[in-house]
């Protein structure tokens, strides 16, 4: 059988700063971020099974990326763990504000990479990760295909 690729998008308003940058994005500001995930694998054949002809339910994919990305990111505030924004993170955190001390610059390249371990390790066996999209404006974004890694 055919090997088919499918896509959810998800979307998360996130905040950020990039430690040691040059430019305002040194700055804490936030993006309304949008997240394709395109999984690749063969419809099931069995035609006793509930998901007869699906590569997954879209469910799945939602639950995944949902519990792994969206409900964790989503008005949260993401620092560099190594970034000099510590004191801020903590008073944000005491002051009841989400906020994720990631052990990368927090830029759409190494927030994609990070997703596509998270993701990649939550589906099921005949399931692959093929590619992810993050989009951090409507110009600008970054990607991920697992050919390339």
């Amino acid at each position: 059988m055919s090997s088919i690729r499918i896509t959810k998008q998800f979307s998360f308003e996130t905040g950020h700063a990039l430690y040691g940058y040059d430019g305002k994005c040194r700055n804490v500001h936030g993006h309304s971020y949008k997240l394709s995930v395109t999984v690749i694998g063969t419809p099931i054949a069995d035609s006793s099974h509930v998901k007869f002809g699906m590569v997954i339910d879209f469910s799945d994919l939602k639950k995944i990326v949902k519990e792994e990305i969206v409900d964790v990111f989503d008005h949260a505030t993401v620092f560099n763990k190594n970034t000099p924004h510590v004191e801020l993170a903590k008073e944000l955190s005491d002051r009841g504000h989400s906020v994720l001390l990631a052990d990368y610059q927090p830029t759409s390249e190494m927030m994609v990479i990070d997703f596509a371990e998270k993701i990649k390790q939550r589906l099921p066996q005949d399931t692959k990760l093929h590619s992810l999209k993050l989009q951090e404006t409507a110009t600008s974004f970054a990607e991920w295909f697992a050919s390339d890694n």
